[in-house]
């Protein structure tokens, strides 16, 4: 090894509901260093989604469960032609994809249903709670990509 060892940074736990994951959230839809912003949006699809009668940390934690794929595909080169190899997927990253892939969805969706990002975010966790929406899309096309591709895992290294 030629490198020392990074070590992971804790993240500290969010102000209303004391939890790290809500925390992480909040910091992957930051924007330009504005946190308070990130914050209210948050909170504010939150809200939204209890006047749907739902627990929104509960929803939030099952979303995230959800969407987070079990493989995925890494290339590989061998013997000049690359293969797609799948290979699973750790925790930690089964979570930072899940984030990532609810706050895109979240993003692509149209003006014309939602009129600010809180109900377009507290719509795609309720989606994804169920099962439903653009960021399961995406992990079943992750998760097929690597069902494709099973017979390449003998590549693995």
């Amino acid at each position: 090894m030629r490198h020392k060892k990074i070590h992971k940074r804790k993240t500290e736990p969010d102000l209303n509901y004391k939890s790290v994951l809500v925390s992480k959230f909040i910091n992957s839809l930051m924007v330009d260093g504005k946190k308070s912003v990130a914050q209210k949006v948050f909170y504010n699809a939150c809200d939204l989604i209890e006047k749907k009668d739902e627990d929104p940390i509960s929803a939030f934690d099952r979303a995230i469960q959800n969407v987070g794929p079990k493989q995925e595909v890494k290339s590989r080169r061998v013997g000049g032609a690359s293969y797609q190899i799948p290979v699973e997927i750790r925790s930690d990253r089964r979570i930072t994809l899940a984030i990532r892939w609810i706050i895109d969805a979240s993003k692509k969706k149209s003006n014309k249903e939602f009129h600010t990002f809180s109900e377009k975010l507290a719509q795609e966790i309720l989606d994804a709670s169920r099962n439903q929406g653009e960021a399961i899309k995406k992990r079943d096309t992750v998760q097929k990509m690597a069902e494709t591709n099973k017979a390449f895992s003998h590549f693995r290294w």
